[in-house]
Order: C-alpha cells, then sequence, then structure tokens
C-alpha cells in the first residue's frame, strides 16, 4: 500500500494553501467515502489533509426564508434541524433516506455532494472504467447495469450519481459557495454536477484544492410543501433505483408552482425542467401527473438491464406528485416519502 502522510489545519485559508500547493494532497472530512476507496486503492493520495476543526459546522437562517449550511454540518444535525424540517421538509427527508444512522452522524454536507459513484466497475481496478482510468472503457455499458443511469449517459459513462441530498438541492435552486487560491466562487447547484460527455472523470467544475465551505438554499415558500420519494430494493439503507424530490404549491386544485428532480436515473441529479413546464398552471391530476412524467421520460436510453428504471421513474412521478398534493401530505412527508 502506498503511504499517505497526514496533516490536521485549523483555518480555511491554510487548508486552501496547502493542498492547492501539492497535486498529490485531499481534503479529509468525514471519510466515510474516502476512506474505502483509499482501501481498494482506488483513489490514492499522497497526502490528506483533515478539515474537520474548520469552522464550518452552520444551520442558519437566511433574511427572506432561505438556509445556509456549512459543509462540515454533519447528516444528522442537518437533517434534525427545526428550520430544515420546517421550511425544506424534502432536505431533511432526502438526508434520513440517504444513508445510516452510523454514517448520518459522520458524513459532511459538502462531503456528500462530492462522494463518488457507487458503480461497481468503479470499484474494481481490473475492469475498464473512464472515470477511475479515463480511457480504459465503461464495462457497464455491456455489463452487469442494472442500477445505471437512463438520463444523461454518454458512450463513456452510465453510472448514476449516489447522492440523495443533491437531488432535493437540485430540485431548491441551491448555491455551492467554494473557497480556491483565487478567492470565494458561487456554482449554481444544477451547473455544480457535470454530465459525463466525453470526460467522465471530471465531476465537477472545481480546481485542485478549491474546498466547497458552504451550501445556500434561497428562500423558497414552494418548499414548505416537498417531499423525498426513495424507491429501492429494501427498505433499510439502501441507494435509489429511482428517487423522486417535489415541491409544490396549489391554487385550489391547480399547480400554481412545481419543483422536480430525480435520483437514481441519471449521470448526474437530473431538475425535471420539462415536467415542471408541462405541470405549472394545470389542474394537479393524475392524468397530467402521468403526461408530465412521460415527457420527462422520453430522452431516457437503456441499456439492457435497467430498462425497467423508465417505467418505474414515470410511476415514481406520478406517486411523488399524488402524495404531495393529497390533503394528508404531511403524513407522507413524515414517514420519509420511502417506498
Amino acid at each position: 500500500m502506498r503511504p499517505v502522510s497526514y496533516s490536521r489545519v485549523a483555518d480555511v485559508a491554510t487548508a486552501v494553501g496547502v493542498v492547492s500547493a501539492d497535486a498529490d494532497s485531499s481534503f479529509l472530512a468525514g471519510g466515510t467515502t474516502q476512506v474505502d476507496l483509499l482501501r481498494i486503492y482506488v483513489e490514492q493520495p499522497g497526502r490528506l489533509v483533515d478539515i474537520n476543526d474548520l469552522p464550518l459546522r452552520q444551520i442558519d437562517p437566511t433574511p427572506g426564508g432561505g438556509l445556509r449550511i456549512g459543509a462540515l454540518a454533519r447528516m444528522s444535525d442537518v437533517a434534525q434541524a427545526p428550520l430544515v424540517r420546517t421550511r425544506f421538509p424534502v432536505i431533511s427527508q432526502s438526508l434520513l433516506l440517504g444513508a445510516s444512522p452510523q454514517l448520518r452522524n459522520m458524513a459532511s454536507i459538502g462531503g456528500n455532494l462530492m462522494q463518488r459513484v457507487r458503480c461497481g466497475y468503479f470499484r474494481d481496478l481490473a475492469a475498464g472504467c473512464n472515470k477511475r482510468s479515463p480511457g480504459s472503457g465503461c464495462a457497464a455499458l455491456h455489463g452487469v447495469n442494472r442500477e445505471h443511469a437512463v438520463l444523461g449517459t454518454s458512450d463513456k459513462c452510465i453510472a448514476t450519481h449516489p447522492s440523495d441530498l443533491a437531488v432535493a438541492l437540485v430540485a431548491l435552486d441551491a448555491v455551492v459557495h467554494t473557497e480556491s487560491s483565487f478567492g470565494r466562487s458561487r456554482i449554481d447547484i444544477d451547473d455544480f454536477f457535470l454530465l459525463p460527455e466525453q470526460n467522465p472523470e471530471r465531476e465537477h467544475p472545481l480546481g485542485h484544492g478549491e474546498l466547497i465551505v458552504e451550501v445556500e438554499v434561497p428562500p423558497q415558500p414552494v418548499a414548505e410543501r416537498s417531499l423525498y420519494l426513495k424507491v429501492r430494493d429494501r427498505d433499510s439503507y439502501e441507494f435509489a433505483l429511482v428517487a423522486v424530490a417535489v415541491a409544490i404549491s396549489l391554487d385550489g386544485g391547480t399547480i400554481s408552482d412545481v419543483r422536480l428532480a430525480l435520483g437514481g436515473v441519471a449521470t448526474k441529479p437530473w431538475r425535471a425542467r420539462q415536467a415542471e413546464r408541462l405541470l405549472t398552471g394545470v389542474p394537479a391530476t393524475v392524468q397530467n401527473f402521468g403526461e408530465a412524467a412521460r415527457a420527462e421520460l422520453l430522452p431516457a436510453v437503456s441499456h439492457g438491464m435497467n430498462e425497467y428504471k423508465i417505467e418505474l421513474a414515470r410511476r415514481s412521478i406520478v406517486r411523488a406528485l399524488e402524495m404531495v398534493t393529497a390533503d394528508d401530505w404531511r403524513q407522507s412527508a413524515g414517514t420519509g416519502g420511502a417506498a
């Protein structure tokens, strides 16, 4: 095993400076994914810079009703924060459904957004994987791909993005704030996750040494009526086959505003903009839900074993919309929308 050096820093500027100056270094937060990748030699940095002492654990309201979450806030703390549960229930639910209690107590918000794909071929050094080794091919294209993506794919990669939280944040137009040697930056979260296209090894627009410092969720009255539906193979902790983050405002029986994003079916958290356009201003009926879901999934491309995901995603969108528009929607939200 390659030797790895370790250091611990206490302020953001030092952390950014140390990693930026060393191309062979990497930040270490909760480590719930990174340590696994180190153990199986998928990632082999020469130096780990522990950032857990940085003052980045805030969960604060912003003027107008928004939310700021520090990059090192633990998933469990954010999920249980009264502000999040009341104003942004879809965020709370996505966190509760996104990991076991033990992992939620360790994993950070920034680390959750930066986690690598869970594709088995990415973690198998004997298999071709363009994310791990550019130019080596994508074994999943003609391999075991039951859990892989049907949206946003390319001939280089069909791995799904694993984060549940990211799906909720994409639905709510969150902004990722970063710090680098060039100063502070703001990145709209839909731009923070890159499609694989011809360079699947590049998953984010961050430069080396650029650190997520906080996530901002703008004021979103629509988010107060929201939920996260996660469909998986087993009821206990598991990655999504399909997930739906939905927030909606109703004027009588008409949809006045809707935000919709999908997980488990795409190579990045997938904002369902076509479905949103078709749903805005129409009655909240199952027929309209179904038409919007079908339109959103028209570009989907299956690769054999994952063909079922297209129909499952359509049905999941309809089910999530039925749940969030029902009179007792809070009861569904209270259970985390699991299915």
